[in-house]
């Protein structure tokens, strides 16, 4: 068994996986899971900047997961960051931060190589599902959509890939500001929407698939409100099949709540409660699109790509 780790750095939240990998090919064994929500996109989409703000509390995030890869013994380390860092004008900064925190340079890799790490990720936690699978990971700056197969062997494969330039944060910062938000809000949130979806139906098929899967953690939240879930818990959350007309009402509930509502919820992480309603309409709007009849959630996704990735 090798032991590695995997740092996964979004626009709104930095995670952390130390597993042991099994060298023949066997699930990994975790050893830990952390998230922090730090917000690193904060303001990028207006600005094209990371704000000196957001890569402190990043770098506090990351010196405590630089300290527990030490302690665990981690022998090979990889750190990729996604939308936030791709986007930023100063993203220099960020990568000289984290090589003075981590010692190692992250990687800002492409919207493609992130569906792939998400895809691989995703499928390994979810046996038996049919293909053709079409996945989506809803992050913060982006939303990933991807075609493949899972009968491909190890990782799948990946037939069709596109980032859209939306997700949870992106869509609240532009559109979604009074609390609740307005219809009208709403509104130009799901327009711009459309117009990415429209975008991303160019790459990838939007029908036809035999599954839908989704991944990250505006899926697990709505799929533990779905299940009435007393707190949240990643056991009877993974592999679970949330038909689409409860993702619609889980929604239309959020739309319709205060933000000290949505805090209030037993499963919502406190980091989520601002940016749930924009990523609750990426997740409705997509199964509307594509006519999904349910979505199954999974707790696994690019995060297990990237350790998976060091084999």
């Amino acid at each position: 068994m090798t032991r590695v780790a995997a740092i996964d750095c979004g626009t709104n939240s930095i995670r952390l996986l130390i597993a042991d990998l099994d060298p023949s090919g066997g699930p990994l064994s975790d050893v830990v899971r952390q998230m922090e929500v730090v917000r690193l996109g904060e303001g990028v989409d207006r600005t094209g900047l990371l704000s000196p703000a957001a890569i402190e509390r990043t770098r506090i995030a990351l010196e405590a997961y630089a300290r527990q890869i030490e302690q665990h013994g981690a022998q090979r380390v990889r750190m990729v960051a996604t939308s936030a860092s791709r986007d930023a004008g100063n993203r220099d900064d960020f990568v000289r931060m984290v090589r003075a925190t981590l010692g190692a340079d992250p990687e800002v890799i492409s919207g493609h190589e992130e569906a792939a790490l998400s895809f691989a990720g995703a499928i390994a936690g979810l046996p038996g599902i049919a293909d053709p699978v079409l996945l989506t990971d809803i992050g913060g700056g982006s939303t990933e959509l991807v075609l493949g197969a899972m009968s491909a062997g190890p990782g799948g494969s990946v037939q069709a890939a596109h980032s859209m330039d939306v997700g949870c944060v992106r869509l609240t910062e532009r559109h979604l500001h009074d609390d609740p938000p307005t219809a009208a809000q709403i509104d130009a949130a799901l327009s711009d929407l459309h117009a990415a979806i429209d975008a991303a139906g160019i790459d990838v098929p939007l029908r036809g698939a035999a599954s839908f899967v989704g991944v990250a953690g505006t899926v697990t939240t709505i799929a533990a409100l779905a299940l009435g879930l007393p707190a949240y818990d990643p056991e009877a959350i993974h592999g679970s099949v949330i038909p689409a007309q409860q993702v619609a009402d889980v929604t239309t509930m959020l739309m319709g709540m205060t933000r000290a509502q949505r805090a209030g919820l037993a499963v919502m992480h406190p980091g989520r409660v601002d940016v749930i309603v924009g990523g609750a309409l990426v997740l409705r709007t997509l199964m509307e699109r594509t006519g999904s009849a349910d979505v199954i959630a999974s707790e696994h996704d690019i995060l297990d790509g990237i350790a998976t990735s060091l084999s």
